[in-house]
């Protein structure tokens, strides 16, 4: 990275990780629907749910649902900023070699 642009700039990165940070807390919020709507189903065909089913339920949904809306969330941070521009490609550099 021989460039200072993308999230180097002080101003971008914290534009970007507010933004970051706005959507984390929506898809929290998302989450905790799923998370309702899970014990929802899981009431309806089972009934009356033991407190340790409930909450392996409530963790196993809700960190699962926000581990896989962090991960997209920082690939849009990352790609949205311009940071992926900045990596160099050193394979494209490379000379083929010649049999």
């Amino acid at each position: 990275m021989t460039r200072r642009e993308a999230l180097d700039d002080p101003a971008i990165a914290a534009t970007a990780w507010a933004r970051f940070r706005r959507i984390m807390a929506w898809m929290a919020l998302g989450g905790a629907l799923c998370v309702g709507l899970a014990l929802l189903f899981l009431y309806w065909r089972a009934g009356q749910l033991p407190v340790h089913m409930v909450i392996a339920t409530v963790l196993g949904v809700w960190l699962t649902f926000m581990l896989g809306t962090g991960l997209m969330a920082l690939v849009f941070l990352s790609s949205g900023t311009g940071h992926d521009e900045q990596v160099m490609d050193r394979l494209k550099e490379e000379v083929p070699l010649d049999d």
